[in-house]
C-alpha cells in the first residue's frame, strides 16, 4: 500500500514538494512517520490513547528535524472541522478506519473538505466484494456462503466490524467532490497468512507479487482490502 500511495503522490506532485499530510486514525504512526521521514509536513489524528502514546514513543526516537516535521492530536476522525480549516492538506489518509464507522458518508464527506483543490484522499478498506474469500479458503464453507450476500464481519480481533464495496465508495467519493482516480487490492495472496508470521525469505518476490495483483484485473478485485485513491476538483 505504501508503493501504491508513494506512486499517486509522485505522479500528482512535483518530485522534492513538501506536502501537508493529515493522517487520520493514523493508529502507532507507521504511515504518519514514513512520510514525515520522506520530507512532508504530517499531522496525525488518532482517537485511541494507547496508540496515541505509541505514536509519540516512536516519534520521540527520530532525529529532530521529523519530530518537527510531525504533531499528533488526540481527536475523533470525524472531528477535523473542530481541528482544521478546509483546505488545509493536500493528502489525507484514512487507513483502516471505515470498517469501525457505522455510517461512514459524514467522516467522508469532511475529509475532502480538509483537501485543497486537487488534493489526494487515500482511503483503505475492507473489501466487501471478497468477504466469501478468507472463510473459504480455510474450508469454512458456511461461512463463505454467508459472507455472499452482507458487509458484517468479525475481524481478527473478534470485533463485529464492516466492509466496503467499490460501487459504493465510488459513487459516495463522486458525491463529495473526490471522485474515485485509481484503485488497488491489497492483500491478495496474503491474507491468510497467520498474524504474527515472520518475515519471509522471499520477502521482496513477494512484494512484487502483490503489488503487480493489486493492479491487474481480474486479482484486485479479490483482494482482503481496496486501496482507493480520489482527488478532490
Amino acid at each position: 500500500m505504501a508503493r501504491q500511495l508513494d506512486e499517486q503522490i509522485i505522479g500528482r506532485y512535483p518530485v522534492g514538494q513538501r506536502l501537508r499530510v493529515l493522517d487520520v486514525g493514523m493508529g502507532q504512526g507507521t504511515q504518519a512517520l514514513r512520510l514525515a521521514r520522506a520530507g512532508h509536513q504530517v499531522t496525525g489524528l488518532e482517537r485511541d490513547a494507547t496508540m496515541v502514546a505509541a505514536a509519540r514513543e516512536a516519534l520521540s526516537a527520530e532525529p529532530e528535524g521529523i519530530r518537527e516535521r510531525m504533531r499528533i492530536i488526540e481527536g475523533d476522525g470525524r472531528d477535523t472541522g473542530v481541528h482544521f480549516l478546509p483546505g488545509s492538506f493536500d493528502v489525507v489518509l484514512c487507513h483502516g478506519v471505515l470498517m469501525y464507522v457505522e455510517e461512514p458518508d459524514p467522516l467522508l464527506a469532511g475529509l475532502a473538505r480538509m483537501l485543497a483543490p486537487g488534493g489526494l484522499l487515500s482511503l483503505l478498506v475492507r473489501n466487501a466484494d471478497a468477504l466469501a474469500m478468507r472463510p473459504g479458503l480455510a474450508g469454512d464453507w458456511a461461512g463463505a456462503l454467508g459472507a455472499f450476500d452482507t458487509t458484517a464481519y468479525r475481524n481478527r480481533l473478534g470485533l463485529d466490524v464492516r466492509a466496503d464495496r467499490l460501487s459504493t465508495l465510488t459513487a459516495t467519493l463522486a458525491g463529495i467532490g473526490a471522485p474515485l482516480q485509481a484503485w488497488y487490492g491489497v492483500r491478495v495472496f496474503t491474507d491468510t497468512a497467520a498474524d504474527g508470521a515472520g518475515t519471509p525469505d522471499d520477502v521482496e518476490a513477494l512484494l512484487a507479487c502483490e503489488e503487480r495483483a493489486g493492479r491487474t484485473d481480474p486479482y484486485r478485485g479479490v483482494a482482503a482490502l481496496l486501496h482507493l485513491c480520489g482527488v478532490r476538483g
